[in-house]
């Protein structure tokens, strides 16, 4: 069978039989790739203003953006939890792992890790880590244990 041919709708609303004919009728028109106005200026030029293109990028990035957006809120909310348990100048504290969870930590959620001479990993959001140790979690402040 043969395939049936495209059909491009000009400006003036007129039906052409071809992509050639389309691009060659509307040349010189170019629009914006976001509101669909016409484009003035140089013949890359893609949008018609700042906002246009900032919408069209910030779209197209929305779903990476959200992402990274929402990891970085668990770690700043991990590093806030664990910071509470700290109060004045303790550096080594004991946490149970349901007090760490009714407070909304996110174990799978780190900035670092950090292997001891003992083989024990201690895992760090930003500068405030912790260590399983015997059915507890030993928090750490400061950058190694």
């Amino acid at each position: 069978m043969k395939p049936e041919p495209r059909l491009f709708l000009s400006m003036d609303n007129q039906y052409l039989k071809d992509e050639a004919n389309y691009f060659r009728m509307n040349a010189d028109q170019r629009f914006c790739m976001t509101c669909k106005k016409p484009v003035k200026g140089r013949t890359d030029k893609k949008f018609c203003n700042e906002v246009c293109r900032n919408s069209f990028y910030n779209r197209l990035n929305a779903e990476t953006n959200n992402l990274v957006r929402n990891i970085n809120h668990a770690l700043g909310k991990n590093r806030r939890i664990l910071e509470s348990f700290f109060t004045g100048e303790d550096k080594i504290i004991t946490a149970s792992a349901s007090q760490l969870l009714q407070k909304g930590f996110f174990f799978k959620y780190f900035t670092h890790q950090y292997t001891n001479k003992k083989g024990n990993t201690c895992y760090f959001c930003y500068d405030f880590g912790y260590l399983l140790l015997e059915n507890k979690y030993l928090l750490v402040k400061g950058k190694k244990p």
